[in-house]
């Protein structure tokens, strides 16, 4: 070990008044005087930027807190006013038959026929209009998925497992199963009725 105040083999710098050097505080004056010669406080800038960064997140969670109250709002007003349009389109259906219903006491089988025929016509066009489709499976074969069975019949003339006659029909809405068609299903005939 040497004596001399110059070299030292302790890795510890001292300054100028043989104080023990703090290299982190030298390091953070130097970066200070870097950037752009500033005499304010280090402690102080920080300080700064935290208290940017708390007005920021505030702002932040306000705005994820309007958005949300907005969210639900919406969400509220399309379920309430979803079929605002198809009832607009279904007004139309309800003043045909009313008209046809004060003209029913004077008009005769065949216009009140008529006028039943055109009220339906208009009914299936808004249904059609809003992706809402007839499900007629008159003849067709047996789908539980979009039919279902009221009771099975024998019948010699349609072939077993098909739909003999519909009872109600199905619709769909979209592709989606509103309501399934109310069949009655043909089965093979007994020995004896063919």
């Amino acid at each position: 070990m040497s004596n001399d105040p110059e070299r030292s083999d302790d890795p510890v710098r001292e300054d100028e008044r043989g104080e023990p050097a703090d290299e982190f505080a030298e390091t953070q004056v130097l970066e200070g005087e870097s950037r752009a010669g500033d005499d304010e406080d280090p402690l102080e800038a920080e300080r700064r930027r935290a208290d940017e960064n708390w007005e920021k997140y505030l702002r932040a969670v306000a705005e994820l807190e309007n958005f949300r109250k907005r969210a639900a709002r919406d969400l509220d007003n399309t379920r309430k006013y979803a079929i605002e349009r198809f009832a607009g389109e279904l007004l139309g259906v309800a003043d045909s038959l009313e008209m046809g219903i004060a003209a029913g006491g004077a008009a005769d089988a065949a216009s009140l026929l008529e006028g039943k025929q055109a009220t339906l016509k208009q009914l299936r066009k808004v249904l059609g209009d809003f992706g809402v489709e007839e499900i007629d499976p008159q003849g067709e074969r047996f789908d539980p998925e979009y039919h279902e069975a009221m009771t099975v019949q024998p019948s010699a003339e349609a072939e077993p497992g098909s739909v003999l006659t519909v009872v109600q029909k199905g619709y769909r809405i979209n592709g989606r199963l509103l309501r399934p068609a109310r069949v009655i299903v043909a089965a093979e005939p007994q020995s004896g009725e063919a």
